[in-house]
């Protein structure tokens, strides 16, 4: 079949079909694990499989797509992102890369390049963390870095586990818990991701495409217990009160402070709170919260940054617990080290960029993606951020195919350089 003809308007094709099958009445939600993230997974199977790619599926249920260089033994070039979603969200993230690496891929068999090394698409599962509490699932399997601890973690609104859900769609989960590896590091020359930015800054610049400088690490607690004393609005005085909500309040607060002076100081820090609340079972206008839950997400792209200010958010718990007569019950601590982009593929994406008349301005990604995975596996990784209106994970995603095309382009000439 003429490759021309599959690759006019792949990219739009798909992201229709992506979006008429994960389309939930309000945003797009493809829930890692489960029927409508594989349906993903097929829908590029399928174009892949048209242009003539080899396919395959890794012990991860992750999707690979290889167009074979002429050395197949020398590591390959591979590039791709991730196809699940949060719950209502855009149809542009993740998939943007996914997609983008396919019409890369599509354009250089078009277009009789033969090359050296093997090019590899790679689909992955499970980035976000919106639904077992920790994200890079799918890369952090494939590299043996989840164990026991990670896969009896529990969906937030089902209660299946993440072992049960990736067991349903054919991960030998044991491997995945004995921390093996499901794929060798050094088969890969490097990792290219293309991504929609999920912030402000490319609208701000009005610059179609960026090449990311690192990834922010986190770390998180997903369910923070505050723990006091229930009791009658009306009949508790505040020096007798133990009460979970205030407490929690002035916790945040003073963090709050904590994250204004470091950034005084320069230091790069994000903090947020994104699910506070007191049992709906319980709580009432007339009643003192005896207890409170919260989430507690601290990013930078300094490791002795985020313990630093871990050892503050510790102390003040400690403080708060002594003058108000609560206690802080903090559960599981999960990590994402940040991860620094290879300068050698920055450098080369850049030169791309300029070569095609765009500004060069490089940036930082607050948001993680699986490319800090590879990054901290040893695999040199390089991203490329394209322009996208409304933020991220919500269904207003906004990114304009025009600005897609000049990020879908750079990939295409970054891997042409690489697997030459």
């Amino acid at each position: 079949m003429n490759e021309g003809v599959l690759i006019g308007g792949l990219a739009e094709r798909l992201f229709d079909t992506l979006r008429e099958q994960s389309f939930d009445g309000v945003g797009i939600t493809r829930e890692c694990y489960t029927d409508g993230e594989t349906a993903a997974l097929r829908l590029i199977e399928a174009e892949a499989r048209r242009l003539g790619l080899e396919i395959a599926w890794d012990a991860g249920a992750n999707l690979w797509a290889t167009f074979p260089g002429s050395e197949p033994e020398l590591p390959a070039v591979a590039c791709g992102s991730h196809l699940d979603s949060v719950p209502q969200g855009g149809n542009f993230d993740g998939a943007a890369g996914v997609i983008a690496g396919l019409l890369a891929i599509a354009k250089l068999k078009e277009e009789g390049f033969r090359p050296r090394r093997s090019i590899r698409l790679l689909a992955l599962r499970g980035e976000e963390s919106a639904f077992y509490g920790q994200a890079y699932l799918g890369s952090l399997a494939m590299f043996g870095k989840l164990g026991a601890a990670d896969l009896a973690a529990t969906n937030v609104a089902s209660g299946r586990t993440l072992g049960e859900a990736m067991a349903s769609v054919g991960i030998d989960t044991a491997r995945v818990e004995r921390g093996e590896p499901l794929i060798d590091p050094k088969s890969l020359a490097c990792w290219l991701e293309l991504h929609i930015e999920q912030g402000p800054v490319l609208i701000a610049r009005d610059m179609p495409a960026a090449i990311v400088t690192g990834i922010r690490g986190n770390l998180r607690h997903r369910a923070v217990q505050c723990l006091g004393e229930a009791g009658h609005s009306g009949a508790v005085p505040r020096w007798l009160r133990h009460d979970a909500f205030f407490a929690t309040a002035e916790l945040i607060t003073r963090l709050d402070r904590h994250w204004r002076t470091l950034l005084e100081r320069g230091r790069d820090l994000v903090l947020t709170s994104g699910i506070v609340g007191t049992d709906p079972a319980e709580h009432a206008m007339a009643r003192i919260p005896g207890k409170l839950t919260f989430s507690l997400d601290i990013r930078s792209q300094s490791p002795e940054t985020l313990e630093a200010f871990y050892d503050l958010f510790l102390s003040e718990c400690e403080g708060i617990a002594d003058e108000r007569g609560v206690r802080f019950e903090l559960g599981r601590r999960v990590d994402a080290a940040p991860g620094k982009m290879d300068e050698g593929l920055m450098t080369l994406m850049r030169a791309q960029l300029r070569e095609m008349g765009q500004p060069d301005e490089p940036i930082p990604s607050g948001a993680g993606h699986d490319a800090a995975v590879f990054a901290n596996a040893g695999v040199p990784a390089g991203m490329i951020f394209v322009r996208n209106a409304n933020g991220s994970h919500n269904p207003r995603e906004a990114m304009e195919m025009s600005d897609f095309h000049v990020g879908a382009e750079v990939l295409r000439r970054s891997l042409r350089e690489l697997a030459a």
